[in-house]
């Protein structure tokens, strides 16, 4: 005798697969759900972590912006006595230079031979308007001159005749750049170092 199964197996076999992969799909399904949910818990609570942060670091901003004022009002205070200990030092250094430049240029000056009639200072720029007897004393000046360390340059601008008291005498013009020495040594010569 011959059996016949009429029940459908394969049917079953693919109503119970479908059922474990439904029952799959619904576990994986739930557990993403239940992820979600838990990120969205723990980025909502970082969100409110930091908003509670941020208010607080406000009232605090808010608490110091009387002394950041005074910080900053104290550096800018601070820069303008730095600019103006600039400029004092500046000042002083070049009231200097000239007690300096005064006495090389007393120095330098043959008081039997010559004179000076005008001295002016322009920056750098030194002008020098005398008389000599002849163009060796001028020269000798100028030689004098440029020993100091404080000249740089001496430059004749004009030499011409001058008649006083029935004698021809030499009327000279002279252009000499000054500024403080430029070497250690120099600085020890001026200083008597």
């Amino acid at each position: 005798m011959l059996r016949i199964n009429l029940l459908p197996i394969r049917q079953l076999k693919k109503r119970a697969k479908a059922k474990n992969e439904i029952a799959i799909f619904g576990v994986v399904f739930l557990c993403l759900i239940v992820i979600l949910i838990f990120s969205c818990l723990i980025q909502g609570h970082t969100i409110s972590s930091k908003e509670s942060t941020i208010a607080e670091l406000t009232k605090e901003q808010l608490r110091l912006a009387p002394e950041i004022a005074a910080v900053d009002r104290l550096k800018k205070d601070k820069l303008d006595l730095d600019k103006k200990i600039e400029i004092i030092h500046k000042l002083k250094a070049e009231s200097s230079l000239t007690v300096h430049i005064l006495d090389e240029v007393a120095n330098a000056v043959d008081n039997s031979r010559m004179w000076l009639t005008s001295l002016g200072q322009q920056g750098s720029t030194l002008s020098l308007t005398g008389i000599a007897l002849d163009n060796q004393t001028v020269a000798q000046f100028m030689d004098m001159l440029k020993k100091s360390p404080f000249v740089q340059g001496v430059e004749l601008s004009n030499t011409s005749l001058k008649k006083i008291a029935d004698r021809n005498l030499k009327e000279f013009s002279l252009t000499c750049t000054i500024g403080p020495p430029n070497s250690a040594q120099d600085k020890a010569v001026t200083t008597g170092k």
